[in-house]
């Protein structure tokens, strides 16, 4: 891969340097030690990926990101070593279209490279990203409809959602404000290390607590749940999350299509789910089944998703029954689920 380093640290640049280029897959392609140089080398020069550090002198990580992401769509890496103490940047990161964030690695008194490891590994998850062939898997535009025991009598939301993802989330949460008696499970690829982050900067802007997932948790109470990347979630035919082994080949977690198909299989009574912006196809298959199941499925349209690349697929499969601009999805979800109670 041909990666680009913006950080305006000639130390932290070489260190990235050398922890890239330790792995012959990948070379420099250039670097810049601003956003706004960033920019403007994006525009004659694109890379496969751009490392992205968040405080700047000028035009930060995060602004860059958003300039890049409008422009023309490439993968962003934010590398940063203040992502603990900066979640508000990280966040606005992500949700102008960042792909994950990371530690920046230090550079050893001997010239080694200390933490390029998890770098090197976030990289290559990009990498498999970007060859992720969609499945195959087709149906007609009146699926089978499964047999599903009511239950409680909750109302649920299913949201799933990769690149671009916070930023999304937070727009649908808002717009669908308060409702009782409804259970809301969301699915956003990022590291395990994020998730407190995340929900904290959720809960922060819509008023509302988001509560971290965890195994035994039953999917039947009212509030709202993210899902950790680790351990891998499902829910069980007892309606309680249970982890699950987490197959060679995932490239994303946490894994929307296991945790969708797992609520097909489980008997819930059908409400509503919705797959976002992000690259590559998790999420597809698991929403065709949900909507086999009788559930309401909506995917956000290629005008307002960051990368088309999941919903896309949705809607190639006949998974959705709508495809929506994010601005309605939140008020859709909203009417669906008063509909439903009236």
């Amino acid at each position: 891969m041909r990666v680009a380093i913006v950080n305006d640290l000639k130390i932290a640049t070489e260190t990235l340097r050398r922890a890239v280029t330790s792995d012959p897959q990948h070379t420099i392609a250039w670097t810049a030690s601003d956003g706004a140089e960033a920019v403007r080398k994006y525009k004659t020069d694109r890379p496969d990926l751009i490392l992205m550090d968040l405080i700047m002198p000028g035009m930060d990580g995060a602004q860059a990101t958003k300039e890049i992401m409008q422009h023309s769509p490439c993968p962003i890496l934010v590398v940063t070593a203040t992502v603990s103490g900066n979640y508000s940047l990280v966040y606005d990161a992500l949700g102008f279209g960042a792909y994950d964030a990371v530690n920046t690695p230090t550079l050893k008194p001997d010239g080694s490279v200390e933490g390029s490891k998890e770098l090197l590994s976030k990289i290559n998850r990009v990498k498999c990203s970007l060859a992720e062939r969609p499945p195959t898997t087709t149906t007609t535009n009146s699926p089978t409809t499964r047999t599903s025991s009511p239950g409680s009598n909750l109302n649920y939301v299913l949201l799933g959602a990769s690149t671009g993802g916070p930023q999304a989330l937070l727009t649908i949460l808002q717009q669908m404000g308060t409702l009782p008696q409804t259970s809301v499970w969301l699915a956003q690829h990022i590291g395990n290390e994020f998730a407190t982050g995340l929900s904290e900067w959720l809960t922060q802007r819509i008023g509302t607590q988001v509560r971290i997932a965890k195994p035994n948790d039953s999917i039947e109470q009212a509030g709202i749940f993210l899902l950790p990347s680790e351990p891998l979630l499902v829910v069980g035919h007892d309606r309680r999350l249970q982890t699950t082994r987490v197959a060679a080949n995932l490239i994303h977690t946490p894994d929307i299509n296991h945790f969708f198909s797992s609520i097909a299989s489980c008997g819930l009574r059908p409400g509503v789910a919705a797959l976002l912006t992000g690259m590559g196809s998790d999420g597809a298959q698991g929403l065709l089944e949900l909507r086999q199941c009788g559930w309401h499925t909506l995917a956000q349209d290629q005008a307002t998703s960051t990368v088309y690349g999941m919903p896309q697929v949705a809607k190639q499969i006949g998974a959705a029954h709508q495809v929506l601009p994010l601005n309605l999805i939140g008020s859709t979800i909203r009417s669906s689920i008063q509909n439903v109670r009236a």
